[in-house]
């Protein structure tokens, strides 16, 4: 895989992290909605992990492009 389509990728990992914590976000600001608690908890879970990924293959191809 080259370092440009690990960066790709990582850029993609983080914005699907953000959308992710947007959803947790709007999640625990509905305060009628029945499962609030476990969406928002789910998105946040989610939107870190997706997060974590993508830096980890942010650095990984910035890493190789220097080799």
């Amino acid at each position: 895989m080259s370092s440009d389509t690990r960066k790709a990728l990582g850029l993609i990992s983080i914005y699907t992290g953000l959308l992710f914590f947007l959803i947790g976000f709007a999640g625990r600001m509905k305060s009628d909605f029945h499962s609030r608690l476990e969406i928002s908890t789910a998105g946040f879970y989610a939107a870190g992990a997706f997060a974590a990924l993508g830096v980890i293959m942010l650095l990984l191809s910035f890493k190789g492009k220097r080799s």
